[in-house]
């Protein structure tokens, strides 16, 4: 098996499932006295949360590059990082590596594509929603993307940065992403795509009333291929 580098702590919620599943996905296929080879630095999420400005985006750019730079040094033949959101500087930290990075939007995209999805509806924190760098690189995929709704984004942060990332999961905001994606799916798309690592907590993608790609499902299936060499 390939040795595969994990970039996690943002949050430490979302890195938590990348390693269980990382590790089932690799037991699953293998056995159950198989686990995954996992080099993982978690960050601390202090510096890299709510992030606005160009020089917060410039330091995160910084630090994850560091800490892939550390990872390839110490074996991983891969990276991967543990969260949509950081994706916004993925291709600098690619650059500043030899090992291939594994993109969360580039796998969720061939897979859509590859089912013959061509019209989605995309919910995440607010700058995965509504900012270019995320929106299209999946429409470079074949997809059209429905507008975001701004009041329903405040409500999606509220609970993921105020719950899920602390590990909390609350029922009645359960029941806010239910009503969320029944409302959504009346648009005219085929599917939804699951843009937060950690929303997999409240939502189940396998119950509800379209199709829904989970980012983070496929991104660890791609890691799971890459740890088998099959990536």
């Amino acid at each position: 098996m390939r040795k595969i580098g994990l970039i996690g702590g943002m949050s430490w919620a979302s890195t938590e499932l990348y390693y269980r599943h990382l590790n089932k996905g690799v037991q699953k296929r293998l056995g159950t006295a198989c686990s995954a080879p996992i080099l993982m630095e978690s960050l601390n999420y202090c510096d890299l949360s709510r992030i606005t400005t160009d020089e917060q985006w410039a330091h995160a750019k910084e630090v994850l590059i560091a800490s892939a730079q550390r990872l390839e040094a110490a074996g991983a033949t891969a990276l991967m990082i543990a969260a949509n959101s950081m994706h916004k500087v993925a291709e600098d930290v690619a650059a500043a590596i030899a090992i291939p990075l594994i993109h969360i939007v580039d796998e969720t995209g061939a897979k859509m594509k590859a089912d013959g999805v061509t019209a989605a509806a995309v919910i995440g924190t607010r700058n995965v929603m509504t900012e270019a760098w995320f929106r299209q690189r999946l429409v470079g995929h074949g997809l059209t993307l429905a507008p975001y709704n701004s009041d329903r984004a405040d409500e999606i942060d509220r609970i993921i940065y105020d719950e899920l990332m602390q590990g909390k999961v609350n029922e009645a905001s359960r029941r806010t992403m239910k009503t969320f994606i029944t409302d959504i799916a009346k648009q005219d798309i085929q599917a939804i795509v699951l843009a937060c690592t950690e929303l997999v907590m409240l939502v189940d993608p396998d119950a509800n009333v379209l199709p829904i790609y989970d980012t983070t499902r496929i991104h660890v299936a791609a890691g799971v291929d890459w740890i088998l060499g099959e990536g």
